[in-house]
């Protein structure tokens, strides 16, 4: 039976790279996008152009589906539609997330910090909510997998990014929480904790901190490098594996050191 999977944030950064890499691997994957900008969100989103270029590159069993992670209901019908063209869903992975800030906790605008809480924290939680009903009506034995990108900023208190803070840290709980709650129902619930990669947010929290690029980034890694987006997915990839069926209610580092 060839594994399906729900990546989110498909169209670029970690989720583009997760996407690849699973269907490298031989999985079926949904590729989901918002595929639009959001006025409260000072950079550039991912576009459907983007979205569609990594569905080419990775291959026919890929396909693309535009959705706001915050719109519940829109997940929910992309993991039915999924489970209609493939008989089922093995894995999610919530990879999308915005990083917007650059004030005081409590100076940031409200719906500048609703954003990020509800796209970095609220996205997680609604993709958990239409995919693992999916992952329970595979019949057992099963091998469910739900996955989250969270952050070193998890565990990292970063100035101008309290809300962005919060939303990751909420995640490394939720992934916990999840992970017992599943318990022994053959469905794995982990998380991935990147340190300064290469992406779209990372150039935003550039500009946010007044640096001139992202390599400026490097230095507090003891790898004194900026880690590449296949890096963390290639973990992913692992995590949504059978071989992995050991590992559940864990945060994985893969931060170049940063954490220690």
């Amino acid at each position: 039976m060839t594994p399906v999977a729900v990546v989110t944030g498909g169209a670029r950064g970690i989720g583009a790279a997760t996407v690849r890499g699973l269907a490298a691997e031989g999985w079926c994957v949904v590729a989901v996008d918002r595929c639009e900008d959001d006025p409260v969100v000072p950079y550039r989103l991912a576009s459907r152009a983007e979205l569609d270029a990594v569905v080419e590159e990775a291959g026919p069993s890929v396909v693309a589906a535009t959705a706001d992670v915050r719109d519940p209901a829109a997940l929910s019908r992309i993991v039915k539609d999924a489970e209609e063209r493939w008989g089922g869903v093995d894995a999610a992975v919530a990879a999308a997330g915005i990083v917007a800030g650059g004030a005081a906790a409590w100076e940031v605008p409200l719906e500048v910090e609703r954003a990020v809480l509800d796209v970095d924290l609220g996205g997680v939680l609604a993709l958990a909510r239409a995919a693992v009903p999916a992952m329970l009506r595979r019949p057992p034995p099963r091998r469910g997998r739900f996955l989250a990108v969270s952050s070193a900023a998890d565990t990292r208190g970063l100035p101008m990014l309290a809300a962005y803070c919060a939303a990751k840290s909420g995640v490394a709980g939720y992934v916990r929480a999840l992970a017992a709650e599943l318990g022994d129902q053959g469905i794995t619930a982990n998380a991935v904790s990147p340190g300064s990669t290469d992406t779209a947010a990372l150039e935003a929290s550039a500009e946010l901190y007044g640096l001139p690029d992202t390599t400026a980034f490097a230095g507090q890694q003891p790898l004194h490098r900026v880690l590449e987006p296949e890096e963390v997915a290639r973990v992913l990839v692992f995590l949504a594996d059978a071989a992995s069926g050991g590992i559940t209610g864990a945060v994985v580092r893969v931060d170049g050191g940063l954490s220690l």
